[in-house]
Parts: structure tokens; sequence; C-alpha cells
């Protein structure tokens, strides 16, 4: 009888010591439960440091001014492109998107925050051509190095806020996305 309970009495110690290495041990295996994927790809051109993010301040720009001349003169902006392989590709277009004008089909129609009404922000190229939202530019040939592709953005009051002279001036923003494609 004191046999039987010394036997009982070891089987947990007996047990722990048996299952210490697995407690004890640092890794555990586990089913593969993280896969990583992606597509790498040779880009031509990396655009410059800052450049992904544009602010252009408008200035001020008069109400009077608009009922005038119905939009402003286009104010310049560029996008830098540094270490251009033209091996990879030798053009690029730029596409511009963003919430489109009601009032002005093509334009960029003011952020809901903005306390100005009655304006739209085109956007044309370096020779003043249009370039509608959602429509890819005309291609801009490219150099080994380094590129600048300028653009220049505009005021235009919407036609019948000018005809019936209500634009209503104050502070206003508008956000668009560029997209560069290398065709």
């Amino acid at each position: 009888m004191n046999r039987k309970l010394k036997t009982r009495a070891n089987r947990p110690i007996l047990l722990a010591l048996m299952l210490m290495p697995f407690m004890m041990s640092k890794q555990v295996q586990a089913a593969d439960n993280l896969n990583f994927i992606g597509n790498l790809v040779a880009v031509p051109c990396t655009l410059r440091p800052g450049d992904d993010a544009v602010t252009l301040d408008m200035s001020e720009i008069s109400t009077h001014y608009l009922y005038a001349n119905s939009r402003t003169i286009g104010k310049q902006f560029n996008i830098h492109l540094e270490g251009c392989d033209t091996s990879i590709a030798d053009s690029v277009t730029t596409t511009f998107s963003g919430t489109p004008s009601p009032a002005l089909p093509g334009l960029l129609a003011l952020d809901g925050s903005s306390v100005a009404e009655g304006i739209a922000l085109g956007i044309e190229t370096s020779a003043n051509l249009p370039l509608p939202l959602n429509t890819p530019s005309e291609a801009h040939t490219l150099i080994d190095g380094n590129n600048i592709i300028a653009f220049k953005a505009y005021v235009r009051g919407e036609p019948q806020a000018i005809v019936d002279k209500s634009i209503r001036a104050g502070v206003f923003t508008a956000v668009s996305t560029f997209k560069l494609d290398y065709p």
C-alpha cells in the first residue's frame, strides 16, 4: 500500500519533468500564417521628395477681377522627376483627378470647408492648353536624369455666379491627386 502511494505521488512530478523542455522552449512550431506578396517593377523616374504633396497658394483674388475676366492668369507649379532612365520609358503623361465642379465640368470643385463660393479651379499645361480632370496630358518627353513637368492652376468664376454677381469671397481649398503614367 505504501508503494502505490509513492507511485501515484511521483506521477505529477514525472509528467512535469517530461513536459518541462516544451514549456521552457522559446520557439513554438505553428502553422504558416504570414504570407508576403508583391510586384517588383522597374520605374523610370522617382518623384522628388516633397512633390508628393504640393501646396499651391493662389494668393488673394478679387471678385471684381473674376467678374471682369471670368478667370485668373494661371499660376505655375512643377512636378520634379529625378533619376529618369529613358531605357525604361522615354515619356510620361500626367492625369489630375478630384471632385469635379458641377457648374464647370473638367474643373475642380472647392472642398466643403471652403467659405468662398461660385468658383472652381482649373489646370492647364505650360502652353495654356486646358487639362480637364481625369484626362491624361499629352506625353512629356523624358531625358536621362532630372526632369521638370510644368503646369498652371487658375481660378474660374462659375458662369451663373458671374452673371448674378454672386461669387462669395472667402478662403477656399481644393484637393487634386495626380497620377504619372509611363506609356
